[in-house]
C-alpha cells in the first residue's frame, strides 16, 4: 500500500525521469518543494514552463541561446577559423570556463550511437559539414572534442571520413581527458590542458 498523496508520488516520478535521479534523490526533491513558500514554487514552475518557449538553437552552431547567433558565434573576436566540435551545450560551458579557447563551436546534441538508434541523421553532423563547406572565413582547424567512449570513437572517425581532404586540420583533444571520462564533468586545469595538447587526428 502506497501512503503517499498522488500528488507527490507524480512529482517524484517526474524526477525520476530525469538523468542521473534515482528514487531516493526524487523523494528528497519531492519533499522540499513542499517545504519552500508556495511563491518560490510558483517561480519555479514558471521558470520550467518557459524554458523552451525562450531558448531556441543557434542557426549556426546548434548550441542553446536566446537567439540566434548566439554571444560565442556573433562576436567577431572569436576565431572563426577554428571550430570545436562537442556533443552538448553543457561541453561548452566546460571549455569557457578554462578561457584557453577563442574559437567557436558546433554541438551534436549526441553521438553516432547504433544500440541506441541515433545514427548521423539524428545529430547535427549535416549541419557541420555543411557550415565548413560554406563558412566564410574558410574553417581551417576542426578540434573533435567528444567524449572518449566507443560511440565517441566511432563518431569522430565517421565525421573524419566524411571530410575527407578538404585541408582542414582534424585535431583531438589531448590525453587530460581519461578514457570513459565526460568532458562536463571534467576540471578547468585538466580541459586547458587538453586543448593545449591536442594532436592531429
Amino acid at each position: 500500500m502506497n501512503i503517499l498523496p498522488k500528488a507527490v508520488l507524480h512529482v517524484i516520478e517526474s524526477f525520476e525521469r530525469l538523468p542521473g535521479i534515482g528514487p531516493k534523490t526524487a523523494q528528497r526533491l519531492a519533499f522540499y518543494l513542499l517545504h519552500i513558500p508556495q511563491a518560490d514554487l510558483d517561480r519555479f514552475s514558471d521558470h520550467i514552463k518557459v524554458l523552451k518557449v525562450n531558448t531556441v538553437l543557434c542557426d549556426v552552431c546548434k548550441n542553446v541561446t536566446e537567439e540566434a547567433p548566439c554571444q560565442i558565434c556573433g562576436d567577431p573576436r572569436r576565431d572563426h577559423t577554428i571550430i570545436c566540435l562537442v556533443e552538448q551545450p553543457t561541453d561548452v560551458l566546460s571549455i569557457e570556463k578554462t578561457r584557453a579557447f577563442n574559437g567557436v563551436y558546433h554541438v551534436l546534441h549526441g553521438i553516432i550511437d547504433p544500440l541506441n538508434n541515433i545514427g548521423p541523421d539524428e545529430i547535427y553532423i549535416a549541419d557541420l559539414l555543411k557550415r565548413i563547406r560554406q563558412q566564410k572565413p574558410a574553417v581551417e582547424e576542426l578540434i573533435i572534442a567528444v567524449n572518449s567512449t566507443m560511440e565517441g570513437e566511432a563518431t569522430a572517425m565517421y565525421i573524419q571520413k566524411q571530410i575527407g581532404k578538404s585541408g582542414i586540420k582534424i585535431t583531438r583533444l589531448a590525453h587530460g581527458i581519461p578514457i570513459g571520462g565526460d568532458i562536463e564533468y571534467a576540471d578547468e586545469v585538466t580541459l586547458k590542458r587538453a586543448l593545449e595538447g591536442r594532436r592531429v587526428y
